[in-house]
């Protein structure tokens, strides 16, 4: 519940700026962000559970529900919280390219998602094979057939992060052309300080 109280609370901190999902793409990253923390911190008290806990317990299951924390929660709020300080920090009205910034997401929420997703499939896949006993008491499958139907989510894994790997290598390249190629400004893109009366 406390975590979900966090979610909730930085889903009603943005509850006035919602119009600005469609125009602000480091704005889709924050709502993104805050959505995959409320479903990992949902699933996280699931797989506690004992009866999931037996299928999940030392499955692909649990790395992809930690990578969905790490890389959706993480990772989402990371990118979003660079692009917003570097500009201030380098005294630029603003990032060099949006619609970078929107390739960016795309390419990390689509990497997330077939991540994530290949490792659910595959670790429910692993906690029922290796929990697949024959009429005599024995393992039906063997340690090793059970890796090799794992191959195909792996290679979903690894075009997942491949993707993420990208966005941030796009993030990067806006970034540095942000801090090289745009004029400095005094104010920064914020509100000039008065003098109190």
């Amino acid at each position: 519940m406390p975590s979900w109280g966090g979610m909730i609370n930085g889903l009603m901190t943005l509850s006035g700026a919602w119009d600005k999902l469609r125009t602000d793409p480091v704005m889709r990253m924050l709502v993104a962000s805050v959505a995959f923390y409320g479903m990992s911190t949902f699933e996280g008290p699931m797989m506690s559970i004992r009866a999931v806990n037996q299928l999940s317990h030392y499955t692909d299951w649990t790395i992809g529900h930690v990578h969905s924390g790490a890389m959706g929660w993480v990772g989402m709020i990371s990118f979003g919280a660079i692009y917003c300080m570097v500009p201030w920090l380098w005294k630029r009205k603003e990032l060099y390219s949006l619609k970078l910034v929107s390739w960016h997401f795309w390419l990390a929420t689509i990497g997330i998602v077939l991540y994530i997703t290949s490792m659910w499939v595959s670790g429910i896949m692993q906690g029922l094979m290796w929990r697949s006993y024959t009429s005599l008491g024995f393992l039906e499958y063997s340690f090793i057939e059970s890796v090799e139907a794992m191959h195909p989510y792996y290679a979903i894994r690894a075009l997942g992060g491949a993707f993420f790997v990208l966005g941030a290598l796009v993030m990067v390249y806006n970034l540095i052309m942000t801090v090289k190629a745009q004029p400095k400004s005094k104010s920064a893109g914020l509100p000039a300080l008065e003098a109190a009366e």
